[in-house]
């Protein structure tokens, strides 16, 4: 499975959206440089609250461009970076990856899969009505979650738009993504 980068995106403060970067470098163990979830703990405000010391599995928040497709299609306008991801993707199904899958990404950066971003109600602040495109459920009434993937970063890099990105999975049995 073959891909390439859209576009990247940090920001040092905490704040919904993300600006778009001429490139961004991923730091071994600890995320993006100069973002504010970059850390081997936790940095999202609410699981802060509940466990600071737990261990970041949400370094780097990758997010597919298709979706922003979707969305248009459903009159919501939004654009790489305007989600809070770090990584807009195209040609990889991420959401389909399993568990432990490494996303290989420009000179050499490497991340490893840890599960599904699971969307708020902020989503709702920045367009209203948007949590719902987001997030749902399926016929069986399983929960739906679009909003992109979470990740670690084992190998650093720098990862820039137009960058090719390829995908190694980890050995069966595959276990499928759940929220992080």
């Amino acid at each position: 499975m073959t891909g390439s980068v859209v576009a990247v995106s940090s920001n040092g403060e905490y704040s919904f959206t993300k600006p778009n970067r001429e490139g961004i470098r991923l730091l071994e163990g600890l995320g993006v440089e100069g973002d504010v979830h970059a850390g081997v703990t936790v940095k999202h405000r609410s699981r802060v609250r509940q466990d600071p010391s737990q261990p970041n599995l949400r370094q780097v928040h990758l997010m597919h461009a298709e979706l922003f497709e979707e969305l248009a299609e459903a009159g919501f306008t939004v654009g790489p970076g305007q989600l809070g991801e770090n990584v807009t993707t195209r040609g990889v199904d991420l959401l389909g990856l399993p568990v432990g899958a490494l996303l290989h990404l420009g000179d050499g950066a490497v991340v490893e899969v840890t599960g599904l971003r699971n969307p708020c109600a902020q989503i709702d602040g920045f367009r209203p009505g948007l949590l719902k495109q987001v997030v749902g459920r399926d016929d069986s009434g399983a929960v739906v979650r679009k909003a992109g993937i979470m990740g670690v970063v084992r190998s650093g890099g720098v990862v820039r738009p137009g960058d090719g990105i390829t995908v190694t999975l980890p050995p069966e049995p595959h276990q499928p993504l759940e929220r992080v």
